[in-house]
């Protein structure tokens, strides 16, 4: 007979299913990710920028919310290195204000896009590729993206970031996931 123990969690495992991968179109573009918002929300920031220069205003400031697969943060966490197929997904947001009851203070409103920093390293000699979906000329979200040219994001996130080309100095669940 099987202990429950081991029968409970096989169901979870089995329940929980693999790891979301990156999915491309035949011409090589990153398909734009589903259901992030079910994965483990590691950070939020408000109008941060990599510029030097006075504050984004709140007329342009956005917000970003970053997510990773549960499998992804479990791997970090384990060894302090990213798994092949590991996606973070930055939600990005405009601020809203003085709607309903809110009188001051700002509050996400409306939903622009995602973008995605993905580690292939089969696909990207550099491991690490990074990924936009707005359109913001038409405001529009986009369904596949091709990899931002490496000198637009690689080279300041391998210059600058503190694990494996992640900005986990600015993301406390995975900062202090490689502190316990």
């Amino acid at each position: 007979m099987v202990p429950r123990a081991i029968l409970l969690l096989t169901v979870c495992i089995l329940w929980a299913g693999p790891m979301a991968r990156p999915r491309y179109t035949a011409a090589g573009e990153l398909i734009r990710p589903e259901g992030w918002r079910e994965w483990k929300f590691v950070a939020a920031n408000y109008g941060m920028g990599y510029t030097e220069g006075s504050p984004e205003t709140a007329a342009n400031a956005t917000f970003h919310n970053i997510y990773i697969q549960p499998e992804a943060f479990a791997a970090y966490k384990k060894s302090g290195v990213f798994p092949d197929g590991a996606m973070l997904v930055m939600e990005v947001v405009k601020p809203g204000t003085n709607a309903s009851i809110n009188k001051r203070g700002v509050f996400q409103d409306q939903f622009l896009g995602i973008e995605v920093a993905l580690k292939d390293s089969k696909r990207f000699p550099e491991k690490w590729a990074y990924f936009n979906f707005i359109d913001r000329e038409h405001n529009t979200q986009l369904a596949q993206s091709k990899a931002f040219p490496k000198k637009s994001c690689w080279d300041c996130h391998n210059q600058h970031a503190a694990a494996d080309n992640v900005f986990v100095q600015f993301y406390p669940a995975l900062r202090d996931a490689r502190t316990h």
